[in-house]
């Protein structure tokens, strides 16, 4: 039975270095049979927007668009933080397909039988 491992992703276009490494972490735990889970909270929320993700690229790692993209694809799952999202104005209208909005209690219960959880 696979374990499960989690990413908490505070960060977007703020800091778009922390936002490609938070996916590169969360793919290759997905890759490692874990049953892997990005919460997407405060600013990183803005990656659940339609066209985020398509303007970063750090140098030395695949485009986050393409990271994001195949984490969803392979069966990772990705909440957002839905009173984080509301926060800043933005519109279910323009989230990416694969993504759900979630209040904090879907976080609790995936992390209730002490699953590990890296934040970036």
């Amino acid at each position: 039975m696979p374990g499960k491992f989690c990413v908490n992703l505070t960060r977007s276009l703020d800091d778009p270095d922390r936002a490609t490494v938070g996916f590169v972490v969360a793919n290759a735990a997905l890759g490692s049979d874990q049953e892997t889970l990005v919460f997407l909270s405060t600013e990183g929320v803005r990656l659940a927007q339609q066209g985020v993700a398509e303007t970063i690229h750090e140098t030395g790692f695949a485009p986050l668009a393409e990271l994001m993209s195949g984490f969803i694809e392979a069966g990772g799952l990705v909440y957002v933080c839905s009173p984080c999202f509301k926060k800043r104005g933005l519109t279910e209208d323009q989230l990416i397909p694969g993504v759900t909005l979630v209040g904090g209690a879907k976080l609790v219960e995936f992390l209730a039988d002490g699953s590990p959880c890296v934040s970036f």
